[in-house]
């Protein structure tokens, strides 16, 4: 079903209870919403650092989104996620080189927010209209913000930088550090999203990044430290029309190393397409997908559980021979649900067998 946002509505009212339109899925629309009169993802392309931090308003979509499995100082382990997306309303037929009106755009911005225990999953929602005092990229110093949710680095670059969220029912304020090379991945960060390579991404990450800071739930406020993990990524279609969502993983495994892993998904669940890359603090990494080696790696859900959201795969076996990487991951929290605007299931993870490690694992169109 192809879903079209009116821009007048979303502009007029950007949160999802004021305007019904806005509760439609933005995930559907990655594969069914014309991608004409916007750039597309070219390969070969060198992305450029810091530039390629910012935004890319010719591009649809894109996100800055943040996972981290914490600690706090008495022992309990806790997942915190950050996402803004910016999402292009109309293509960009230069709207806004005809004024110097801050208030024209054609550009919305949303952000989701999560705190996860093996008890309790709190999250929150922010829409805003695109405007330099409600919902920007900056770059000098590096920021990302919508209204109080915000992300500042003290330069141009993306670290050392604090994030800081509030909601009524949890807030966090962490101080993020990597000095480690970002990693590109797919072909030099070009991330096919099927075999025949017809959809794409931008994308890349920075998974070793070292977090301290505060997580307040319901008043209480505790200091916690731990990894966090940075994903980047942008384009104008993400999903071929067959293909329904997609199952991701970030896992830090115990030998120092990283997994990025997901599996895009057709009807009836069927996978379509499998992707993967190993990566290390030194900027190194190996890339896996079932286009080159269809035998070479596997993802498949060996536990499922009904939420509120729909029925979801909450453990899996992930194998990847030529990494010698044979793992199953566990829900810390089943009920992970992100019942937002976008709904999807968002939580940390545990990892045991070939490896031990914690990580993230989203899913959506389920």
């Amino acid at each position: 079903m192809v879903i079209v946002f009116p821009l007048s509505a979303l502009l007029v009212a950007c949160s999802p209870q004021q305007n019904v339109a806005v509760k439609q899925s933005t995930i559907s629309s990655m594969s069914s919403a014309s991608a004409e009169g916007y750039s597309e993802v070219i390969q070969g392309k060198t992305l450029l650092f810091p530039q390629d931090h910012l935004a890319h308003d010719d591009f649809k979509i894109e996100w800055w989104y943040l996972t981290a499995n914490l600690t706090t100082a008495a022992g309990e382990d806790v997942g915190v996620q950050w996402t803004q997306f910016r999402i292009g309303m109309t293509p960009p037929v230069s709207l806004q080189a005809t004024t110097t009106n801050n208030w024209v755009t054609n550009q919305l911005y949303m952000a989701h927010a999560a705190v996860t225990t093996n008890t309790e999953h709190l999250m929150a929602e922010k829409w805003s209209r695109g405007h330099p005092q409600l919902a920007s990229v900056k770059p000098q110093p590096f920021e990302v913000h919508l209204q109080n949710w915000q992300w500042l680095s003290q330069s141009d670059s993306l670290f050392p930088a604090t994030l800081n969220v509030a909601s009524d029912k949890f807030s966090y304020q962490l101080q993020l550090n990597s000095q480690q090379p970002l990693q590109l991945q797919g072909d030099k960060g070009y991330s096919s999203k099927s075999a025949d390579q017809s959809v794409a991404s931008y994308y890349y990450s920075q998974p070793f990044i070292d977090v301290t800071g505060l997580v307040t739930r319901h008043g209480v406020t505790e200091k916690v430290s731990g990894k966090a993990w940075l994903d980047r990524e942008w384009s104008s279609q993400f999903l071929t029309k067959a293909q329904q969502g997609w199952d991701w993983f970030s896992l830090r495994l115990d030998d120092n190393s990283t997994l990025m892993a997901f599996r895009l998904r057709g009807e009836n669940d069927q996978a379509h397409f499998y992707s993967a890359r190993r990566m290390f603090a030194d900027g190194s990494g190996h890339n896996i997908n079932s286009r080159d080696n269809p035998n070479d790696i596997d993802m498949q859900p060996t536990q499922w559980q009904q939420t509120a959201l729909g029925n979801h795969p909450i453990a899996w076996r992930i194998n990847i021979n030529s990494e010698a990487i044979d793992v199953t991951t566990q829900a810390v929290n089943p009920n992970s649900d992100m019942p937002v605007s976008t709904s999807y299931w968002e939580g940390p993870i545990t990892i045991k067998g070939s490896h031990q490690g914690q990580g993230y694992m989203e899913l959506t169109g389920y």
